[in-house]
């Protein structure tokens, strides 16, 4: 009996055997790793690396730009303003779990569990975006139409950014294909912001929003009686000329974003197999959740982060008022943004290249700190535009290194908790949704934090200079408190424990995972096939 059903198990064998391609016929059994597979071809990864452009585009312009739309072209009080940065900023963390949330209860498809998401969230985010530029006729409500529409676009936005930051662990279960992927996706996401940035800076920068000198025997009353006559007379045609300059760069930012989703849609397929999700029962969010924040190493990476991008958030906010008051560059600020995020475009293949030959964690080390002497040197230094030139350059090379590794990052620290708990899965959107939540809820405190500090520095409205006191608060918004949180963020990061050997052992323990999974399912199908 033995003997025959060994016997059996060689016939069922070499018949299966003989289904297989040549490549998968290997002596002894051994799993077919068909590598071939899990290469992703330049257009996939291209068609992927598309997709992030319509968050960042919009990003860069929001970040970059509502703040001075809501005090000189909308003319809301800072106070107002604050409150609208905040809690769209707060709101929009919100939705992060949110969605990750719902998207762990979606079932599989036959367009995936997460390209369903992108796709039907785009036509809607894009109408809100461009109801965020618009100012409406009407003398009472512009505040709830701000916080409204911002809020709401920010909900949509996360509903295409989050199942398209998780869709990384989809495109493959190799390791290196993924940082190929995220490579591609962070040049492009920061070629999205050059866009951002120049789309709306250069149509915005035509049509300047006129301003009134603030004398210094002017009073606040008087100061505000001076704006609505300017308004009413001789620059209202100019204010005009600005608010459809706005629409106009809103319009073709969400053309773009439409033209972004259907190119990923189209051109990216989610393989279920890439991590390994065998049931289509949902996935329990709260035990994962749980299993996510209990995770060392994903809590350290994720705080150390959380410091460094809020400094550069910080930065971003604050940096046009900057240009235009403190360094009296009113005609030249949409050029310095642009100068920092070429830059940052450009160098983003070369910290490609450096965490591969010497680790993520030294690229972490070098990259970001390099922004904290030139952050330092802009307001120390004498009002110069070429010196600022080639401090926006030297930062846009520290921007590029705060946008690749974060990402290129979190899937290492995935691997790491699939090791630990190799029977738990599907819990990739809690991992990205949650350090993009802690990132947001922060920058929207510190945004509406810095924008509230401008009101109680005397920010004055639509004003051609500022009170001192408002450029010395725009001088620590932009230098002083990023250089500590960026300090203060590479300290945490030293806790942070994967490094390129664990790096390199936990790919091998993986890999001799799925092996050992492929074997078994092997076994699995030639006693079935035995049996019957």
């Amino acid at each position: 009996m033995a003997g025959g059903g060994g016997a059996e198990r060689v016939r069922v064998g070499a018949a299966a055997a003989g289904l297989l391609p040549p490549s998968c016929r290997q002596p002894r059994r051994q799993p077919c790793r068909r590598e071939s597979r899990e290469r992703l071809s330049v257009c996939s990864k291209l068609c992927y690396a598309v997709g992030g452009a319509p968050y960042q585009t919009t990003g860069c312009a929001l970040g970059f730009f509502l703040q001075i739309y809501l005090l000189d072209v909308a003319q809301l009080d800072p106070f107002y303003a604050s409150i609208i940065l905040f809690v769209g900023r707060a709101w929009d963390a919100v939705t992060d779990p949110m969605v990750g949330f719902f998207i762990s209860k979606t079932p599989w498809t036959r367009f995936g569990r997460l390209m369903p998401w992108i796709i039907f969230s785009t036509p809607f985010a894009v109408i809100s975006y461009f109801l965020i530029w618009f100012v409406p006729d009407i003398s009472r409500g512009q505040v709830m139409w701000y916080l409204i529409f911002y809020c709401i676009f920010q909900t949509l936005v996360t509903c295409f950014h989050v199942p398209y930051s998780a869709l990384t662990m989809f495109i493959s279960r190799e390791q290196s294909e993924r940082d190929s992927a995220t490579a591609y996706r962070m040049t492009v996401e920061v070629l999205g912001t050059v866009l951002g940035t120049a789309i709306q800076g250069q149509i915005v920068g035509k049509a300047v929003a006129p301003c009134i000198e603030n004398p210094p025997f002017l009073s606040e009353n008087n100061f505000s009686a001076a704006i609505r006559n300017v308004n009413m007379t001789h620059y209202s045609g100019s204010l005009a000329d600005t608010r459809n300059a706005y629409m106009v760069a809103a319009g073709v930012i969400g053309g773009l974003y439409i033209l972004c989703a259907v190119i990923l849609s189209v051109g990216v397929r989610e393989k279920r197999e890439s991590s390994e999700l065998q049931s289509d029962e949902p996935v329990s969010f709260f035990r994962g959740l749980k299993l996510v924040m209990n995770h060392g190493a994903y809590i350290k990476l994720i705080t150390g982060f959380l410091f460094t991008s809020l400094a550069f958030m910080l930065l971003e906010g604050n940096f046009a008022l900057f240009c235009t008051y403190t360094l009296g560059f009113r005609n030249e600020f949409q050029n310095i943004l642009l100068a920092i995020m070429l830059s940052a475009t450009l160098t983003i293949p070369f910290w490609q290249w450096f965490l591969t030959r010497f680790g993520k964690k030294t690229a972490v080390y070098v990259g970001i700190s390099s922004a904290v002497p030139f952050l330092i040197m802009v307001v120390v230094l004498d009002s110069n535009l070429v010196i600022t030139y080639i401090v926006a350059v030297a930062a846009g090379i520290s921007v590029a290194a705060a946008f690749l590794l974060p990402w290129s990052m979190l899937p290492d620290v995935i691997d790491d908790f699939k090791l630990q708990h190799p029977e738990s899965r599907g819990h990739e959107a809690i991992f990205f949704s949650f350090y993009v939540f802690f990132t947001k809820f922060t920058s929207g405190v510190s945004l509406g934090i810095s924008t509230l500090s401008l009101d109680f520095a005397g920010y004055q409205t639509r004003g051609c200079s500022q009170p001192s006191e408002v450029n010395v608060t725009l001088k620590l918004l932009v230098s002083a408190v990023p250089v500590g949180l960026i300090l203060l963020g590479l300290l945490l990061f030293k806790l942070y424990p994967i490094d390129e050997e664990k790096r390199r052992e936990n790919k091998k323990a993986l890999q001799d995972l799925r092996e050992e999974s492929n074997s078994s399912s092997e076994s699995d199908s030639t006693e079935l096939a035995n049996i019957v």
